[in-house]
């Protein structure tokens, strides 16, 4: 390299910002599975029923309660896919799936 002159650093890839996915409780069950969750991104769960819900996955990765107009949410940080119920209504169930 000669005097004066700059070293150039090759371009890291871009990393995307962890977003928030919705799912929307309603008539007692669990709206649409969100497409293109990553590890990092967040799932909020948003309760529009009269009655008290929850998300818990089977694994327990994550375990978010839901009073009636409540919204919780849940960091995702493993890649997989997560059955997961209502712990008050076990025939409200889904599952929601994670990539790398």
């Amino acid at each position: 390299m000669t005097a004066g002159a700059l070293a150039v650093a090759p371009a890291l890839p871009a990393v995307a910002s962890p977003r928030t996915h919705t799912i929307v409780v309603d008539k007692m069950k669990f709206g649409p599975a969100p497409t293109g969750v990553r590890v990092g991104d967040t799932v909020a769960w948003v309760n529009r029923d009269l009655f008290r819900h929850s998300a818990t996955s089977r694994n327990r990765a994550f375990d978010v309660d839901l009073p009636p107009g409540a919204t919780g949410t849940a960091v995702m940080r493993t890649a997989g896919t997560f059955p997961y119920a209502c712990r008050f209504h076990a025939a409200m169930t889904a599952q929601v799936v994670v990539a790398a």
